[in-house]
């Protein structure tokens, strides 16, 4: 990633995607979230395929696409908390929002960033749409144990800083603070798309049927046999992507 912008002075590395030629003034734009690190390279890898993705939209599909790593991750500065992702998303919608011709700002997350994805559309008017893949209707299974997150957030490389989080109680109540099942009314009537693997492991399917309920008008696709990592399955790429050309096509 060799794009660079400012989430409130922390430093973020990020891929930004153009449709080939000269963009028209009417272009949608598009944020790309990655989830909580897991998988081999821990924090250091996190989001490292999606500026790929973000370039098959882009090309194919004529958006502009942003996709960044979280603080934390990546090459990306600071350490991991929950209220520092949902900056850093909402510092993304801005970026994207202020270059010229942008129409609008979707978002799509995957993981934790799907659910804040969810939290920050609730509290910004100007998202006008999330897709939320594989996630979490809330943090509770890490409130309950806030120390061994803490203890495997630094183990992956997520917090770099010995001296993180200056107030463990304070990092600690953001996972009850934030709850995408909380939010997702206040996105409505705001297209949510809701996509989750009927075998994921890590978020119960229960989750995404809970908070398309409560959406009351989003779209729920279940994708028979997948797991948790939806970004390497091609059949929910798909289902994202239908989704982003009716939205596209809204616009004309």
């Amino acid at each position: 990633m060799n794009y660079f912008f400012d989430s409130d002075g922390v430093r973020l590395a990020g891929h930004l995607a153009e449709p080939p030629g000269s963009r028209t003034n009417h272009a949608p734009g598009l944020v790309i979230c990655h989830g909580f690190p897991s998988g081999g390279g821990g924090a250091a890898n996190s989001g490292k395929s999606f500026p790929e993705l973000a370039d098959r939209i882009a090309t194919e599909m004529d958006w502009v696409v942003l996709t960044m790593a979280l603080r934390g991750c990546g090459q990306s500065e600071g350490n991991f908390s929950l209220d520092g992702w949902l900056d850093d998303i909402h510092a993304a919608v801005e970026h994207l929002r202020s270059l010229k011709g942008i129409a609008g700002v979707w978002l799509a997350g995957f993981g934790t960033g799907g659910a804040l994805c969810i939290c920050e559309a609730a509290r910004n008017d100007s998202v006008r749409g999330v897709a939320a893949m594989a996630a979490p209707a809330d943090f509770d299974d890490w409130a309950t144990n806030p120390r061994r997150l803490l203890l495997h957030a630094q183990e992956v490389g997520a917090i770099r800083s010995a001296d993180f989080p200056e107030s463990f109680d304070r990092w600690s109540r953001q996972l009850k603070a934030h709850r995408s099942i909380a939010c997702v009314e206040d996105l409505a009537p705001r297209p949510l798309l809701v996509v989750h693997g009927s075998d994921d492991d890590l978020v119960p399917v229960f989750d995404a049927r809970v908070l398309s309920d409560a959406h009351a008008s989003a779209e729920l696709r279940i994708i028979d046999g997948a797991g948790h990592q939806l970004r390497h399955d091609p059949r929910a790429i798909a289902v994202l992507l239908g989704w982003l050309d009716r939205q596209r096509r809204r616009l004309t």
